[in-house]
């Protein structure tokens, strides 16, 4: 049988940490049994669900890499299916209608909690074999097995055993006709042939309702695996303040997409003491049954660190598409400058984020707007910072070839010309570069500015000496 898993995310907001790793384990099981993957809209909460939000979750799982094989399917779309089963159901006795006013629903939980019970239906209609009729309170509800127990063994969870006396009839569709949760996502399961179910440990609840469901259709019941919580690095449920936000915000704050799957693989998962997992290796090595128990906790510094080596070891080039729509996004025309690639080798060791090295790169896409005063103070306006420019300046106009490793000869020469300490030949340069004394290494901080840009620079320098 082929392995077939889903994710099917309500919804009715971004796509969060918690169900983009979800998606990733659903998505990574499928491909390490040469399965297929579903994405499916659970979009039947029409008070809440938007296009907005759909289309953000599509957003995130496209730019995370999640391809899907099939979908996206959406719920309000196989209204007609639901009532068919429902009625089905019904016509074998394994639902029924019921008529309570949500006065008379309340009425009944109250009572059951005067009483020390739970909360819960207490099967009014059950054998009352009440016809159908007009009535804007009508549901239809499931006739869950009043004997026996719900036995499943989870993939992540262990062995789980539920009585039935622990579960009421619960309501399939509801007065508005719009099938409940536990009722649709056992008849899509049922219809696209989902043989594995991996979703949040908060569903744990539903799964025996959903088993008998499955039972009562004469349907394959599949395999479970539910996750544990993603907390905060302080242990408590993760949240904004955390970093609880959209997927794409990741990507607006900097993050590489596969650094990103990389740290949520880990948030759960392991292979011996390895960090670091391209896709390929992740695909081959994971598997839902090797998923801990305990809830894992979220760190963004160790996320950033992460990145950082992808930053530092991923092929420029790789990663310069990505690097050049965060300069974009921050106002900056790319074919104003340097290549973003070599911006990229420049920078990558000096940044955690992809928005950081933008920012850092704008010196090299625009002319320099401010001065630190006291660096063209301390490295322009002294004995040898004319001397040395002008010295650089020749050297560099008449380089034959414009490469970093040029530039670091001229560098060299300069300060055995003048009987200069390399860095009295550098500091100077890197003022004349960036309007600052901070900068990556001095070959690629003048590289980066193009030959005509670097000698243009100079000479604004040298004005600015005073001299």
């Amino acid at each position: 049988m082929t392995v077939r898993t889903r994710f099917a995310p309500s919804p009715t907001g971004f796509l969060h940490i918690g169900g983009a790793r979800t998606a990733l384990y659903c998505w990574l099981e499928a491909r390490r049994r040469g399965g297929d993957f579903i994405l499916r809209v659970e979009d039947t909460d029409r008070e809440r669900s938007t296009d907005e939000a759909v289309q953000a979750i599509i957003d995130g799982m496209t730019w995370l890499g999640l391809v899907h094989d099939e979908g996206p399917i959406y719920q309000t779309h196989r209204m007609d299916r639901y009532r068919e089963v429902a009625e089905k159901l019904l016509a074998e006795g394994k639902a029924y209608y019921a008529y309570e006013t949500k006065e008379e629903i309340e009425a009944m939980r109250e009572a059951a909690m005067a009483a020390g019970l739970k909360p819960r239906y207490n099967g009014y209609y059950r054998d009352r074999a009440e016809p159908l009729r007009d009535d804007p309170n009508r549901v239809i509800r499931f006739r869950n097995p009043s004997e026996g127990s719900v036995v499943f063994d989870d993939k992540v969870k262990g062995r789980i055993e539920w009585s039935n006396t622990e579960l009421d009839d619960f309501v399939i569709v509801r007065s508005d006709g719009f099938p409940t949760y536990n009722f649709a996502v056992v008849v899509d399961d049922i219809d696209m042939g989902i043989t594995e179910v991996i979703r949040g440990d908060d569903h744990v609840n539903n799964t025996p309702r959903q088993i008998n469901v499955y039972h009562a259709l004469g349907a394959p019941v599949p395999e479970f695996a539910h996750l544990p919580m993603i907390l905060g690095p302080d242990g408590q449920k993760l949240s904004k303040r955390h970093g609880a936000v959209g997927v794409m915000q990741y990507r607006d704050d900097g993050f590489l997409p596969h650094a990103l799957l990389n740290y949520l693989v880990r948030l759960g998962w392991s292979h011996g003491d390895q960090e670091i997992f391209s896709v390929e290796e992740m695909t081959g090595l994971f598997d839902i049954s090797d998923v801990n128990k305990a809830a894992s906790r979220f760190d963004v510094t160790k996320l950033s660190w992460l990145n950082q080596q992808y930053l530092k070891h991923d092929n420029p080039a790789d990663i310069a598409a990505e690097f050049t729509w965060h300069l974009q996004q921050a106002g900056i025309d790319p074919s104003a400058g340097p290549a973003p690639a070599d911006v990229i080798v420049a920078l990558r060791d000096r940044v955690q984020t992809l928005k950081e090295m933008a920012e850092r790169a704008r010196t090299w896409y625009a002319p320099i707007t401010e001065w630190d005063q006291k660096a063209v103070d301390k490295h322009l306006r002294n004995d040898t910072a004319v001397p040395v420019l002008n010295a650089s300046r020749d050297a560099l106009a008449s380089l034959p070839e414009w490469t970093p490793e040029a530039i670091h000869g001229v560098v060299e020469a300069v300060a055995a010309k003048l009987e200069l300490g390399m860095g009295k030949v550098a500091a100077p340069l890197r003022v004349a570069m960036t309007g600052t004394q901070v900068s990556p290494s001095i070959e690629h901080t003048v590289y980066l500015a193009g030959r005509e840009g670097a000698l243009a620079r100079i000479d604004d320098a040298i004005a600015r000496s005073g001299a």
